[in-house]
C-alpha cells in the first residue's frame, strides 16, 4: 500500500516528528510515502479542518500525529517499539494533549515529566527511535515557546530533555526532514513572484486569436508596460494569430508624437513586433456616428453637471437632473459639444447605465468630453474626443480582436466595456486580466512620473532612478535581463509588490561572463604608496579583461614603485602585514604615516611576489601613478521614495527622498578612456558598473552603478533616515515651482538630526 502525506507548511508548529516517521517507513519500503508540504489551506480543502498534516491512501485517510504513526507502523513496525508499544501509544497521546499548549506553566509541567523521563533513558520507549521520539521532537522543535527556553534558559529545562532533544537533532531521519520543509519553504519563496504563461486561452482557436497592445502616448514605456505588451505578443505567437499596437490617442491635452515615438522604438528593444500600428483617431468618425446611435437608443445623454457635483453625486448613487432628458434635447446638446460652444465645453456624454450600481464603474460613465487642444495627428478637426472606456471596446471589436489581455486593475471595468458592445450590438472579445507588476519603493503611474520630471526631481524620463525600459537600461539592465524576468512572471492574476532583487541578480547573470574587469580607486583622502623592489620606471604589461573569458582580449596593465590605494583599505594596513595587491602579487607593510586628522597620508611595502596569496586577508586594488589613470565619476543611486508602497492616502512629496544620487570622484586605469557610451564592466571590489557619458575635454568620463541584486545593492539608502527624510521632506513642503531648494531643506534637516557632514 502506498501513501501520500501532505503536510502543511504554515501550520503552528509543522508537522516535522510526521516527516521523521515516514522518512524511516520510507528507509524500509521505499517511496511507500509520497511527502508533500502544501499551504494549510489546501488541507482544508481535503476535509482536513484544523489538521497540520494528512496521511492518505486510496481507502484510508489519518489526520492526527498519532492515527498516522500507527499507519506507518504497518510499514515500519518499529516506529511503535519492538516490545511496548503501549508505552509509545502513550507518549504520542502526550505529545497530542500536552505539547501543543500555548500555555507556559501547562508547558512547563510537559517539560518537567519528559526530563524526569529521560534520566536514565537514550529514548522515549526502548533502545532506539520510535514515534514517539520522533513527533515528541518535532513538536518541541516547532514550539517557539520551547525554542525560546532552549536557547536563553536551557539549564532550566533539567539536564536529561536537552541531552535527548540534541540526540534525536542530530539524527539523520531528523536531518533530513528539516532539510525537506527548508527546501519546500526556499522554492515556494522562488516561485512566489513568477507565473506560469500556459493558461490556456477561453475560446482561442489556432490561427484566429487577435490580441493588442494599446498604450496611450503620454509617457515613456515603464517595465509594467513592458509585461503587457510581451503577454500580448506570447499569446499571439503561441496561438499562430494577429498582434496589433494601438496607440490609444484619445486626450490631446496629454499625448505627443514624441511619447508614440519613443514607445515605438523601446518596443522594437523589447523585440515586440510592430507590424501592424494602428490609432484610436483612426476610428473617430466611425466612434462619434457610434456616439450618435447611444443617444439614440435612449442609452446615453448629456450632462451639464459640475465636475464637483457629478462626482458627488456619483459618490451617493444620486441621478443627474439631466437623466432623463429627450434623445432630441441629448442631441442637440451634443452637437452643441461637437461644435465647442459656450454652453458644450460645460457638457460631457454619459452612459445611461446606473446611478447606484454597487460596481462604481457603472454609474454612468463619462462617454464623450470637450478637448479643444490640437490633437497631435488630427490637428483641429475635432473638438470632442472619446473616453478610453468607450473607444476601446469599439475598437477592439473593429480590429476583430479576439483576447483583450489587460491588468486586473481594470476588473471593474469589465462589465462596462461588455455593456458599451451589448449597447452598440458589436461583437465581444473575450478578456483576460492579469495582474500588474508592481516594485517596493515605485510608482509606475504616468501621471505620478510625470510629477516627477516636472518637479525636477529627475533628469528626465531616461533618468537611471525611473521605472521606465530607457532608464532601467540606463542603468545597466539588459533587454535579455528584462525579457526573460516579464517572461517569468506570466500571466498570473495575483496582485505581487516585488522587489528588484531578482531582477537585477538575473542581469548580473547575464553581464558577469561578458563584462570586461579594471580598477577604480576613490579620490578623496587617495594614499600614495611607495613600493620597495618594483620597477622605478613603469612597465606596462598585457592582462586578460576577464580570466575566465578569454574572447574579450587584453588590457594594458601599468606597474611601478608608486602606487595609489584607497584611504579605506591602507587605514586597515599593520606594519609588517603581508597583503595581497591583485593582479600583481604579495607586499609587505613597511610603514604608514598619518596626518593630524588620523588619515593615512602615505605608506610604504615591500614587494614579496612568492608569496601565497591564499593566506592573506587582505587582497586590495591599486593604480600605478602617473599620466596612465583615467578621472572618472562613479554614480549611484537611491530609490526616489523613502516607503516601500504608499497608501492611496500618502502624498508623494511626504515620502520622496531627499537625496538619492550619489557621486564619487575616482580615478580609473587608462583602459576605460577607450569605453563607449553604453559599454558595461566590472570595477574590482565596486561592483558593475555602464559608461553613462565618456569624457570630454576636462569633463571626467561617468560610470553608473548597476545593482547586483544582492541585499546590500538592493537596500534603501534612505532606510537608516526614515525617522528624518520623510518628516524632513513633510516639513519642506517642496513648493511646485521650488523643488530643489526643498529637497535641499530637507537634506539638511536630515544631517543635523543625523549629526552628519
Amino acid at each position: 500500500m502506498s501513501y501520500t502525506l501532505t503536510v502543511a507548511t504554515q501550520a503552528s508548529p509543522v508537522a516535522l516528528g510526521v516527516v521523521a516517521s515516514a522518512l524511516k517507513a520510507n528507509a524500509i519500503q521505499p517511496q511507500a510515502v509520497n511527502i508533500d508540504f502544501v499551504p494549510a489551506k489546501n488541507l482544508e480543502a481535503q476535509g482536513a479542518s484544523n489538521a497540520t498534516s494528512l496521511l492518505k491512501s486510496r481507502s484510508e485517510q489519518y489526520a492526527t500525529a498519532k492515527d498516522i504513526s500507527l499507519a506507518l507502523a504497518k510499514i515500519d513496525s518499529s516506529l511503535l517499539g519492538a516490545a511496548n508499544s503501549n508505552e509509545v501509544n502513550e507518549w504520542l497521546v502526550f505529545a497530542d494533549e500536552q505539547l501543543k499548549s500555548n500555555d507556559f506553566k501547562a508547558l512547563d509541567g510537559a517539560y518537567k515529566k519528559l526530563n524526569k523521563h529521560l534520566t536514565l533513558r537514550s529514548y522515549i520507549s526502548g533502545y532506539q527511535p520510535t514515534a514517539a521520539d520522533f513527533i515528541i521532537w518535532g513538536s518541541l522543535k516547532g514550539s517557539p515557546i520551547f525554542s525560546k527556553i532552549y536557547k536563553s534558559k536551557k539549564e532550566s529545562l533539567g539536564d536529561y530533555l536537552p541531552r535527548w532533544y540534541e540526540h534525536i537533532s542530530s539524527l539523520p531521519i531528523t536531518h533530513d526532514a528539516s532539510n525537506l520543509l527548508q527546501k519546500s519553504q526556499e522554492t515556494k519563496a522562488k516561485s512566489s513572484d513568477q507565473g506560469k504563461l500556459e493558461i490556456g486561452l477561453e475560446n482561442a482557436d489556432m490561427g484566429k486569436v487577435v490580441t493588442r497592445f494599446p498604450p496611450e502616448p503620454s509617457g515613456y514605456l515603464h517595465i509594467g508596460h513592458a509585461k503587457a505588451a510581451l503577454l500580448n505578443q506570447y499569446f499571439a505567437e503561441q496561438y499562430k494569430g494577429k498582434l496589433i499596437l494601438r496607440f490609444d490617442d484619445t486626450n490631446p491635452s496629454k499625448e505627443k508624437v514624441e511619447f508614440e515615438e519613443s514607445i515605438k522604438e523601446d518596443l522594437a528593444l523589447i523585440g515586440f513586433p510592430s507590424k501592424i500600428v494602428t490609432h484610436t483617431s483612426d476610428y473617430f468618425d466611425q466612434l462619434y456616428e457610434y456616439a450618435i446611435q447611444i443617444i439614440k437608443s435612449g442609452k446615453a445623454y448629456v450632462d451639464d453637471t459640475d465636475q464637483a457635483t457629478m462626482r458627488d453625486q456619483r459618490m451617493n448613487g444620486v441621478p443627474s437632473k439631466s437623466r432623463d432628458l429627450t434623445v432630441e434635447e441629448n442631441l442637440k446638446r451634443f452637437e452643441e459639444m461637437k461644435n465647442a460652444t459656450e454652453f458644450g465645453m460645460k457638457c460631457c456624454l454619459r452612459a445611461k447605465i446606473s446611478v447606484d450600481d454597487l460596481n462604481k464603474a457603472m454609474r454612468d460613465p463619462v462617454i464623450y468630453r470637450v478637448n479643444v487642444t490640437p490633437h497631435h495627428f488630427t490637428g483641429d478637426k475635432y473638438k470632442v474626443y472619446p473616453t478610453y472606456d468607450f473607444a476601446c471596446p469599439i475598437v477592439d471589436s473593429i480590429e476583430g480582436v479576439t483576447h483583450a489581455l489587460r491588468t486586473n486593475e481594470y476588473r471593474d471595468r469589465n462589465p462596462q466595456y461588455y455593456w458599451m458592445l451589448d449597447a452598440l450590438n458589436l461583437r465581444k472579445p473575450t478578456i483576460w486580466d492579469f495582474s500588474r507588476i508592481n516594485f517596493v519603493y515605485t510608482l509606475l503611474s504616468k501621471r505620478k512620473l510625470q510629477w516627477f520630471v516636472d518637479q525636477g526631481f529627475v533628469t528626465g524620463w531616461d533618468d537611471p532612478r525611473f521605472p521606465t525600459v530607457r532608464g532601467i537600461r540606463r542603468r545597466g539592465m539588459t533587454i535579455e535581463a528584462l525579457k526573460q524576468y516579464i517572461i517569468m512572471q506570466g500571466a498570473s492574476q495575483n496582485i505581487l509588490t516585488l522587489e528588484w532583487d531578482k531582477l537585477w541578480a538575473l542581469n548580473k547573470k547575464i553581464i558577469d561572463p561578458v563584462a570586461p574587469r579594471h580598477t577604480a580607486i576613490v579620490k578623496e583622502n587617495v594614499v600614495k604608496c611607495k613600493v620597495i623592489g618594483a620597477p622605478s620606471k613603469p612597465v606596462i604589461e598585457d592582462k586578460p579583461k576577464h580570466k575566465k573569458n578569454p574572447e574579450l582580449g587584453n588590457k594594458q596593465t601599468t606597474f611601478s614603485d608608486i602606487i595609489l590605494m584607497e584611504q579605506d583599505d591602507v587605514s586597515t594596513f599593520e606594519v609588517n602585514e603581508e597583503i595581497t595587491l591583485m593582479d600583481w602579487g604579495n607586499a609587505f607593510v613597511r610603514d604608514i604615516k598619518k596626518d593630524e586628522n588620523g588619515n593615512v597620508s602615505s605608506a610604504e611595502l615591500e614587494l614579496h611576489l612568492e608569496g601565497d596569496f591564499k593566506k592573506t586577508k587582505k587582497k586590495v586594488t591599486w593604480l600605478s601613478y602617473g599620466d596612465e589613470v583615467a578621472d572618472i565619476i562613479l554614480l549611484d543611486h537611491d530609490y526616489l521614495l523613502t516607503k516601500k508602497k504608499l497608501e492611496e492616502d500618502d502624498e508623494v512629496i511626504d515620502f520622496v527622498t531627499p537625496v538619492s544620487e550619489f557621486k564619487t570622484p575616482s580615478y580609473a586605469d587608462a583602459n576605460v578612456k577607450n569605453l563607449k557610451h553604453g559599454d558595461i564592466i566590472q570595477l574590482e571590489r565596486k561592483g558593475f558598473y555602464i559608461v553613462d557619458a565618456v569624457a570630454t575635454g576636462s569633463a571626467p568620463a561617468q560610470l553608473i552603478h548597476i545593482p547586483d541584486g544582492k541585499a546590500s545593492s538592493m537596500a534603501s539608502k534612505a532606510e537608516d533616515n526614515k525617522g528624518a527624510a520623510a518628516p524632513a521632506a513633510k516639513k519642506a513642503s517642496a513648493p511646485t515651482s521650488f523643488p530643489k531648494k526643498a529637497l535641499k531643506v530637507a537634506s539638511d534637516l536630515t544631517k543635523q538630526v543625523l549629526g552628519t557632514n
